[in-house]
């Protein structure tokens, strides 16, 4: 198989692993605690990638895909994830080249965002404002982005892909 084909393979898997991530079930009193893991390996690989694969067209088939399989108002973490691909690739240069400390602030700025752009979207869903502990996901996220990271990162160069 060439570098270029399990190049392809070892994005879309880990794709679609973050999109079986999100699946797995919590006790309902660890709801509010999972990772947004679509996001998470989304802003990963526009960071490494860059624009030759991460495109807001991928950021919303993405998003299409997590919301068919979460069964949540469709479109609505298809527009989360291009939104959050659009600032990503907008500011890549700079991003890429922070410190861990700072990028994994900056993921969480991220995060928070894409918390007040689901607060919008379900407000105009009708949909009560949700408790105080549903802004813990965005902090259990990017506290995970440093090792996610550093394990897709490492992953990638003992593969020796792109």
């Amino acid at each position: 198989m060439s570098r270029q084909r399990l190049s392809f393979w070892w994005f879309v898997g880990t794709l679609v692993m973050a999109l079986m991530l999100m699946l797995v079930p919590l006790p309902h009193v660890l709801e509010a605690f999972k990772p947004y893991w679509p996001a998470l390996v989304l802003l990963y690989w526009a960071l490494e990638s860059g624009d030759q694969r991460v495109t807001l067209g991928l950021a919303f088939i993405f998003g299409l895909c997590s919301d068919l399989l979460t069964g949540v108002l469709l479109g609505e973490q298809a527009l989360r994830l291009c939104v959050l691909a659009f600032i990503a690739l907008r500011f890549r240069s700079r991003l890429r080249f922070f410190p861990m400390w700072q990028q994994t602030l900056a993921v969480l700025a991220l995060l928070v965002n894409d918390r007040f752009l689901l607060l919008v979207v379900r407000a105009f869903a009708g949909e009560s404002t949700p408790p105080a502990l549903w802004w813990a996901s965005p902090f259990v996220s990017a506290a995970l982005w440093p090792f996610l990271f550093l394990l897709l990162d490492d992953l990638r160069m003992r593969l020796r892909l792109q």
